[in-house]
């Protein structure tokens, strides 16, 4: 089950996060999403865990805890939705909605 922790230190690290889940299951993987342009991490990752039973322990006994002086958010994750307006930036449509820089 993929889990995604959000509200996370921006000092937590993909180790912290994977031994904080590993108290609760086995964990596949863990990891943080970085921010593309400064590679900071920007707050919030994923963690799969082996198995759905798993992953909902993980959430009933992280969901709200403090962790590094933040309440974790931990629910399962969901389908990334698409974004609308992205096709008028593909297809070279200065006004399209999104686009940024001089004209």
């Amino acid at each position: 089950m993929k889990l995604y922790v959000g509200n996370l230190s921006f000092e937590t690290t993909q180790q912290d996060l994977h031994e904080l889940f590993a108290k609760h299951g086995t964990v596949n993987e863990a990891s943080l999403v970085m921010d593309r342009f400064t590679q900071r991490p920007r707050g919030f990752g994923f963690v799969t865990m082996s198995s759905a039973e798993e992953g909902r322990k993980a959430i009933e006994a992280l969901d709200g805890r403090n962790h590094d002086g933040r309440n974790l958010s931990v629910n399962e994750a969901r389908p990334m939705e698409a974004r609308s307006g992205s096709s008028d930036r593909h297809r070279g449509n200065r006004a399209g909605a999104g686009y940024r820089g001089s004209r």
